[in-house]
Parts: C-alpha cells; structure tokens; sequence
C-alpha cells in the first residue's frame, strides 16, 4: 500500500508499506478518505508523537472507509461496513489497522470526505463542551478560532447543547458560512477577535488558537465560567493572571484526546456512536469540507492545512 511518512528531517513523503495484517479485535480498513489536523503538522515537528501501539512516522488521526478484514474476535462489524474512526496515527495510507472498539458507522448519505471530516473535530467538540465543560441549554459559549476544522464542530455542538454561541473569526469573508452553521433554526453571532469583549460575559470560552494573549480571556468570564484549551497553533505558552481566575472562581480545563488510554478512547468512541453520530444522521450536525486532495498530492493538502482562511476540513482521498 501506499502511505505518506515523516521522514527524519520532519519533511512528508510517499512511499510503499506492506499491507497491514489485523490482530486480535482488529480490524483492516481500506482509507477512501481520511483527515488532516494541526497534530499532523506537530508530529512532524517531533513535537507530538503518536502513542504506542499506532505508526511513528505516519500521520492522520482520523479516517473513514470500507471494513476489509477482520482479526479474530472482531465482533459487531462485517466485511464491507461504511465506518470512521478516531486513531492514534496512520491514517495517511491507503489501509489501516483499527481496534474494533474505535469505529463509527457511517450514517446513509454521508460522502467519504464528510465522514472523514468527523470523528477527530467531534469527538473533540463533544468531549470537551459537553462532558468535560458541562456546556447545557442558556450557557453563553464563545469559540475562537472558529473557521476550522474543530472549530465549525464546537459551533455546532454548543449549539445543539441549547447554548448561545459567538464565534471569532479573524477573516470577515468567512463569517456568513460560520453564522450558517446554527442548527435547527439557530443562530450563531460572528465576531472578528477584536470584538469578543463586546458580546461579554461568557460561561465558556472555547480556546483553539493559543498565543501568548489567549489566556487573558479569563476577563471575560462569568463567575464560575470555563475556559477550554483545545489548540495552541499560535504559540503554546500564555501568562495568566491568577488574581482574575481567582475572582471568577473560574476553571481552566486543557484536554487532548491522542495521549489517552485505549479505555479511555473506547469509552469516548461509544459516547460519540450514541450520542452524537445520530445527530450527524439526521442533520443536526454537519461536516464542512475546505478542500480535498488525492494522496498524490499530499504536499498540496498539508500546505492548505498550514495557510489561512480554511473554513472547515482539509481531506486527504486515497
């Protein structure tokens, strides 16, 4: 098969692998298409590197395609099956191995490219809004960075969790096709950064950007609000005045969903194949493609995936 790989300069290439043989409660997915994400562009760095038990040097932690082979004990899926996953690394390559335990069914309808575009964004979106942050119906939640990949699913999550949501936006052509995002009939406010304070107080502040000013966002709380570190692209360290967290008797929650134990990410795979995927079925919950690249082109993917102005998922089609 063929498979793009991070070389030892921190560069991508393609080049051939041997077909994947799946072990025991493992199953063998042939990739019809498969995400791209800011740890993508980490790993390469060699500043987040895939957990054991997933490829070193392959990237892409999210894919969909067609069950191919089933190792023994695999129980609950056929050959054939339309699934999508959240894995720890390879999904880059035109195959792959995944726990049985880690796949999602992909709902009637859905194209490859959107069910690519999912399990990462809004395993994500769901695990740090709704079960980490305890976002519910009258919250007010705002969403920086919010254009992107994670970003379009945070919107939409908090907006099906009943909350009010703004959504910052540093690109003014991008803010109508954020504002649509709203499920059932919603609205969703759009702002350029500058203007956050104007739509203040918040219960949430959903952080996907970082930089060194992010965590000054506390002043924008309500007492007893949260502020979720998601992403840190625009630099990993920020000062915080402890004085404001202290007054707003605030929490700050900083999650990652790579770094956990297979019992972890099985329990959040089952969370997200009740709870979320039938929201994605019915058309609640909608994935925005930016743009979509063959594996030929992985060069051209991973430079969309770095540049400005994406509003959704950039995609990899093997």
């Amino acid at each position: 098969m063929r498979a793009v790989v991070i070389d030892g300069r921190g560069a991508f290439r393609l080049e051939r692998r041997a077909d994947p043989v799946p072990g025991p409660g493992q199953v063998v997915v042939r990739v019809r298409a498969a995400g791209l994400n800011a740890a993508d562009l980490q790993q390469a760095r060699g500043d987040y590197p895939a957990p054991p038990g997933w490829p070193a040097d392959v990237p892409g932690l999210e894919i969909a395609g067609e069950v191919e082979q089933l190792g023994a004990g695999a129980t609950g899926v056929g050959v054939g099956d339309r699934v999508m996953a959240l894995v720890g690394g390879g999904g880059h390559a035109e195959r792959i191995v995944v726990p049985v335990e880690l796949l999602l069914p992909v709902p009637a309808g859905l194209s490859w490219r959107e069910a690519a575009g999912f399990p990462e964004a809004f395993s994500t979106a769901w695990d740090a809004l709704v079960v980490q942050a305890g976002t519910r119906a009258g919250d007010r939640v705002l969403v920086t960075g919010a254009a992107g990949g994670v970003g379009t699913a945070m919107v939409q999550v908090a907006a099906v969790a009943g909350a009010g949501v703004v959504a910052s936006v540093r690109r003014p052509a991008l803010h109508d096709r954020v504002a649509q995002l709203a499920p059932d009939g919603g609205r969703v406010e759009v702002v350029e950064p500058a203007q956050e304070g104007e739509r203040a107080p918040y219960d949430v502040v959903v952080e996907l950007v970082g930089g060194e000013d992010c965590l000054r966002r506390v002043e924008l709380l309500r007492a007893r609000g949260r502020i979720l570190v998601v992403g840190v692209q625009g630099g990993s360290v920020a000062p915080l005045r402890m004085f404001d967290l202290m007054l707003a008797r605030a929490q700050l929650i900083g999650t990652t969903l790579r770094g956990r134990s297979p019992a972890e990410k099985a329990l959040l795979a089952a969370t997200v194949r009740t709870a979320v995927v039938p929201l994605l079925a019915e058309g609640r919950l909608r994935v925005p493609v930016d743009a979509s690249f063959p594996l030929d082109c992985f060069a051209d993917a991973y430079a969309r995936l770095a540049g400005p102005g994406k509003f959704g998922k950039v995609i990899l089609v093997p």
